[in-house]
């Protein structure tokens, strides 16, 4: 299969770095060297400098040959245009991305019009898995899967008395529940029965939607399990504004603190219901005055990165139960659990989970990024034509890098052992290290005998 991707900035580069692990061949294209040069050197991608709105451009590359290609320059309107010019060239499949909220009401008219296959918001995917956990009974950021009957959570060691020092194994309480993966030093790891919790060890947990809300409850937390009332949002960018819309339709009240006087005139004007503070977020004054402590949630979505983590210290200090920070560096998912932050999102990841789920097509219902992409979680439906059809676990041939979270027959969950079988029509929930990940691509082949 090959795809090209039209803009490398950080979703381009990073969608590209997702492809090469799945054994697709990548071409990208930007009008800048400098980029270009950068791409070249740390992936192993066919890459061109060109204008991607340039037809003759797209006519040399041969787009016919193309079964996918995604416009992410920094242009709605860039990106609309590539899409259309590109379907006029003969690729088969566009994807675009489009983020400004006064395109919102119109993405059907674009799609139809303009031949766009799948329209990708960053900012908005991002605003809805936040509002997604703050209006949840999960004590911890959660996942669902299956129509919602599975959920996985990831959760701090700490928070669980007496496991830390204990072989999976001998962890009471687990009937129905697995420890999928452990995020160990910024690392992911594929644990067994034998596997030791130590200290700072994140764990991925997942079971039946009611078995993680128990689980969660055991952990040792006073004072997170009140309901979202107030919320403050520092920043008032594309993603405060979708965020804040969201919670607003929620009865949920939300302050906003922003330092650019247009903006928050904007957010004012679309916003009726919002309180609009204009002032610089890093002040901790202004979020004192604005009554920081009483909140029942921080979310820092400011451009800014380090500002986001600082604040969101700050609020968590400060008492608030549930923070949420922006980042777009992966070099910080190291740090976000010692400095206590509750969840931190990186809208790149998102949405490059969102395209990975469509280029792999029908059979495969979700794709999640863990920390930075050295692992996914993606959700199948197996059909009668795949070769892990009617076998049992235990005969599958799986590398250790690959572990069956869940499956589920209709309404059965179940966590999976040697003996479970795959029938036509389960829902698989996989753990893939980024070293496996290629192994998708046989798994969804018919008529393979076995994967090693």
């Amino acid at each position: 299969m090959k795809v090209i991707i039209i803009g490398a900035g950080k979703l381009g580069y990073k969608l590209a770095e997702s492809l090469i692990n799945s054994e697709i061949e990548v071409t990208v294209v930007d009008s800048k060297e400098k980029v270009i040069k950068h791409i070249r050197e740390y992936l192993d991608v066919l890459t061109i400098t060109a204008n991607g709105t340039d037809m003759d451009v797209l006519k040399s590359l041969n787009l016919k040959s193309y079964a996918l290609l995604v416009a992410t320059t920094n242009s709605d309107e860039t990106n609309t245009i590539i899409c259309a010019l590109a379907k006029t060239a003969g690729c088969k499949q566009t994807i675009a991305r489009i983020r400004n909220p006064e395109y919102s009401q119109q993405l059907d008219f674009l799609k139809i019009e303009m031949g766009i296959d799948h329209i990708v918001n960053p900012e908005l995917s991002t605003a809805n898995k936040i509002a997604r956990y703050l209006t949840k009974e999960y004590i911890f950021y959660s996942e669902n899967f299956a129509r919602g009957q599975v959920s996985m959570i990831d959760c701090h060691e700490r928070f669980f008395s007496g496991f830390k020092g204990k072989q999976i194994k001998d962890i009471d309480d687990m009937e129905g529940l697995l420890i999928a993966a452990i995020s160990r030093h910024g690392e992911i790891i594929i644990p067994n029965g034998l596997t030791r919790i130590e200290e700072e060890d994140i764990l991925y947990v997942i079971g039946k939607t009611k078995m993680i809300k128990r689980f969660s409850h055991r952990a040792d937390l006073d004072n997170n399990r009140s309901t979202v009332k107030r919320v403050m949002i520092l920043g008032g960018g594309k993603i405060g504004y979708y965020l804040a819309r969201r919670l607003l339709a929620s009865r949920i009240q939300v302050t906003i603190i922003e330092s650019d006087e247009d903006r928050c005139r904007y957010l004012s004007e679309k916003l009726d219901n919002a309180l609009v503070i204009k002032g610089n977020g890093t002040d901790i004054n202004i979020l004192e005055e604005e009554k920081l402590s009483l909140m029942d949630a921080f979310i820092g979505v400011t451009g800014f990165d380090e500002q986001n983590l600082l604040m969101s210290l700050m609020a968590k200090q400060e008492g608030v139960n549930k923070v949420i920070a922006k980042i777009s560096k992966p070099s910080y998912n190291t740090i976000i659990d010692k400095l206590g932050i509750d969840v931190a999102l990186n809208p790149t990841e998102i949405i490059a989970s969102d395209i990975l789920r469509f280029i792999r097509g029908g059979k495969v219902l979700s794709v999640s990024m863990l920390l930075g992409g050295q692992a996914e979680v993606i959700e199948i439906v197996v059909s009668k034509d795949m070769a892990i059809c009617d076998k049992k676990v235990s005969n599958l041939g799986f590398p250790k890098g690959i572990i069956i979270g869940a499956i589920v027959n209709k309404n059965d969950v179940v966590i999976p052992n040697g003996q479970s079988m795959i029938e036509e029509d389960s829902r698989l929930i996989l753990f893939i290290l980024a070293k496996d990940i290629s192994m998708i691509n046989k798994i969804l082949k018919p008529n393979r005998k076995k994967f090693l």
